[in-house]
């Protein structure tokens, strides 16, 4: 299952992420993960929410200049190894990772590891094959 990832680029000064955060607060949306990049003057604001349409529109409506784009949120084992064998299989078929980011569902048993990769839909083929499990917005609300 493919996900969406909500970018956000905003110039890299205070109250830029609060903004964000103000619009997606007050229309009800629930942040899952997110990671910032910023270089001198601008950044990036990458979000997983549970209604990314949703997020898009009432951002695009604030004035900030947003994307979405398609990733693989996959479930791995919360537990030494389970982010390597993803990694692994990524690596062996030849799938760049260009954008990665995770985080824990449940200590000890089950994290998400987002990633943005360069051959997408063959990487969803693949790491179902090897037993893994994508997830979309069902999960993440």
């Amino acid at each position: 299952m493919i996900a969406e990832q909500i970018s956000v680029f905003a110039e890299n000064k205070p109250g830029k992420l609060a903004a964000v955060t103000r619009v997606l607060a007050q229309e009800g949306i629930n942040i899952r993960a997110t990671t910032i990049a910023t270089s001198d003057t601008f950044g990036v604001i990458n979000l997983i929410v549970d209604k990314p349409r949703q997020a898009l529109e009432a951002l695009g409506r604030a004035g900030m200049l947003v994307k979405t784009r398609k990733v693989l949120a996959v479930l791995i084992p919360d537990r030494p190894g389970g982010l390597d064998r993803l990694a692994q299989t990524l690596s062996k078929a030849g799938i760049n990772v260009n954008n990665a980011y995770g985080f824990v569902l449940e200590n000890g048993q089950k994290a998400v590891f987002v990633v943005d990769v360069d051959q997408l839909e063959k990487a969803e083929q693949l790491v179902e094959a090897e037993g893994f499990t994508t997830v979309g917005p069902e999960i993440l609300r």
